[in-house]
């Protein structure tokens, strides 16, 4: 992988740097919110991963993760952060972020979580299919919905749900390959995040708002919540 990290703490930096050479990751190194947009701006189909600290001189990470997502939608980030407060976490997950670490952290923890990230949006990199292919590739396909996991498409009658972030798309697909299965938090921590989050559920929903307000610009609201259980979907409703 090619990383970028944005990390005012040079400390952390250089002790990470060991860790992505052992993975034989190459990693370049921002210490200011305001140069680690302007390297991602600069070459952003160079980056397979941003790690992204929240507190930056000139730039607050919360600022250049918005500026990050407005020109990539798939490119994975997680956000790394002193803070401890849920506030912070969702607003940063609301952002854009895929995945949070807070510190202070192992570096082991910091290199799982970023191979399951990576794995998980390696599929978006694919090149691209005719459409002849495409019809043949649907992996989920409703009377109103359909996804193609190879293209990273997904389609609301007819419209294509346009910028989702590389763990939105996988939410999104856990849920419609089982319409009207009742997911809790837990189970959809355990199969989009390939990891157990110890009940950080506001994972989940930081992640399920953003979903909704996607499907929403093209359609009816097709994620459910059942109350007290988890998430469904169900496109039943759409005309």
């Amino acid at each position: 992988m090619n990383i970028l990290m944005i990390e005012d703490n040079e400390s952390v930096s250089e002790m990470m740097q060991m860790f992505f050479l052992n993975e034989g990751w190459e990693a370049t190194f921002k210490y200011d919110g305001k140069e680690g947009l302007e390297a991602f701006l600069k070459e952003p189909e160079k980056w397979d991963m941003v790690t992204l600290d929240l507190n930056l001189p000139s730039m607050d990470g919360m600022m250049v993760g918005r500026e990050i997502r407005k020109i990539s939608s798939t490119v994975p980030i997680i956000m790394l952060t002193a803070r401890d407060s849920e506030s912070d976490q969702v607003i940063g997950l609301e952002m854009g972020a895929d995945d949070y670490v807070t510190k202070p952290f192992s570096p082991l923890t910091l290199i799982a979580r970023m191979k399951a990230l990576h794995r998980r949006s390696e599929l978006a990199e694919q090149g691209p299919v005719t459409s002849q292919e495409s019809d043949q590739l649907f992996d989920v396909q409703t009377a109103h919905f359909k996804m193609n996991t190879k293209t990273r498409e997904a389609y609301l009658a007819g419209k294509p749900i346009d910028g989702l972030t590389p763990k939105e798309f996988d939410l999104l697909f856990t849920l419609a390959k089982k319409p009207r299965q009742v997911f809790s938090r837990e189970q959809l921590l355990e199969l989009v995040w390939d990891y157990q989050y110890f009940g950080d559920e506001r994972t989940v929903d930081a992640h399920i708002k953003k979903l909704r307000q996607k499907i929403e610009k093209v359609g009816p609201q097709i994620i459910q919540t059942v109350w007290g259980v988890g998430y469904k979907f169900d496109d039943s409703g759409v005309a």
